[in-house]
């Protein structure tokens, strides 16, 4: 077999067609279409979710307006078989498209494969953009570093020793008396050099400095807190007591409450401050923060994995003490949640523990739902097969629990080898 992964990147460029100032009304009304080439491993809700997703982008910038963005296409093949993955994230298609009107939707065959084609209507919010378009800057690099951070565990270790040592010296920072604008400009490139620093203490240092210079520039804070939190990641990875770290997430929940203080609408401010909520193991308050990361930007996949993570961490704590109830109405937040089929895989736990709740309430039907979402994204679970199987097996239904069984017999569970005749 031959296995190949073809990557694709496109980039477009922010910018305005007419300028901002041109703008003079608040919403547009455009017609666009979209096209989308249907892969093996699409179903036909994906696939028309990625092409009504291909006009919205369209229709933003028949409004006027090049969206930055990134198209990947992976394409995978094996066994004459292929699956392709495509994900378009648009940072600013929410705030945009106020309304969808589909015209006309068609599908047709190229070399085999289904095409669709939709064309639609949108009205289109132009006012909003100039905001959001500003923030695509800073939100990536932002992410970069957060990136960054997340590579640097194995150059911490050292470091924490250093941290806990007094420094050396007293840094002096001279603030330029010469006015706000002269103040950011230095603060920004102060910034910059933070974010290509390994070193904790200086980058800590440095974003203070560059905090100091312009009190009203929210990056500086978000880059210390994330350095902050990832001090108490490797912190609590060296098995230290939760004493240890508790200035580190103190410090970073100042910084990010400040953040948003300063920007409410800043999306790495309020990542931050589900994290710090997170780790102080205050679940309903997490959740509500990363909540309102992707109210602000549905987009935000770092939010939405960290929302799949809470809530399921707590509807297991739920029903480890036998709270099943209470379990059930954490999930449902989650489960019934209006997410792409794209994010399913990433909500297997879930289904998985939802499975097994409806177990223990005697509620067989909604189990098995469950555990087929579960067998659907990971066919190689032996555990969920094994008990679909036993469920199959006690409404008499034979032939479907001898297939669960030789399944996961094949993929080498002994309990369901045994079972079989």
């Amino acid at each position: 077999m031959e296995l190949y992964w073809r990557l694709f990147y496109s980039y477009f460029f922010v910018f305005f067609l007419w300028g901002i100032p041109a703008f003079s009304a608040s919403t547009k009304t455009v017609i666009a279409d979209g096209q989308y080439v249907m892969a093996d491993g699409d179903t036909l809700a994906s696939a028309e979710e990625k092409v009504l997703q291909r006009a919205q982008r369209n229709a933003v910038e028949e409004a006027g307006v090049y969206l930055e963005s990134t198209f990947r296409d992976v394409e995978k093949e094996s066994g004459g078989r292929s699956t392709q993955t495509s994900s378009l994230e648009i940072r600013t298609i929410a705030a945009a498209v106020t309304e969808t009107e589909i015209l006309e939707s068609r599908r047709s065959f190229e070399l085999d494969r289904p095409v669709f084609f939709i064309r639609i209507r949108a009205t289109v919010n132009v006012s909003s953009l100039a905001e959001a378009i500003r923030r695509l800057q800073s939100d990536q690099q932002l992410a970069q570093h957060f990136r960054q951070l997340q590579q640097e565990n194995h150059q911490l270790r050292s470091q924490l020793q250093e941290l806990q040592q007094p420094p050396i010296g007293v840094r002096m920072l001279a603030i330029d008396p010469d006015g706000k604008s002269a103040s950011y400009q230095r603060a920004r490139a102060m910034l910059e050099t933070a974010l290509h620093t390994s070193n904790l203490r200086d980058k800590i240092q440095i974003s203070t400095d560059a905090a100091t210079l312009d009190d009203r520039y929210v990056d500086p804070l978000i880059v210390r807190g994330q350095t902050y939190l990832r001090l108490v990641s490797l912190a609590f990875s060296h098995q230290a007591q939760a004493l240890d770290y508790a200035n580190y997430l103190d410090k970073a929940r100042i910084d990010f409450d400040r953040a948003i203080t300063l920007d409410d609408k800043n999306v790495w401010a309020w990542i931050g401050k589900g994290d710090v909520l997170t780790w102080l193991k205050q679940w309903d308050e997490a959740a509500a923060a990363y909540e309102q990361v992707l109210e602000l930007d549905p987009f935000a996949d770092i939010a939405r994995q960290r929302l799949i993570d809470v809530y399921t961490t707590q509807a297991r704590r739920q029903a480890n003490t036998k709270s099943w109830h209470h379990a059930l109405a954490t999930l449902k937040k989650l489960l019934n949640a209006q997410t792409p089929e794209s994010w399913i895989p990433y909500q297997k736990e879930a289904y998985a523990l939802r499975s097994e709740i409806y177990l223990k309430l005697n509620q067989p039907e909604q189990a098995i739902e469950d555990l087929s979402t579960v067998i659907r994204v990971d066919p190689t679970n032996a555990a969920a097969l094994v008990t679909r199987a036993k469920l199959y097996r006690e409404r008499l239904q034979g032939r479907l629990a001898k297939d669960d069984l030789e399944r996961a017999c094949v993929l080498g569970s002994i309990p369901a080898c045994e079972q079989l005749p």
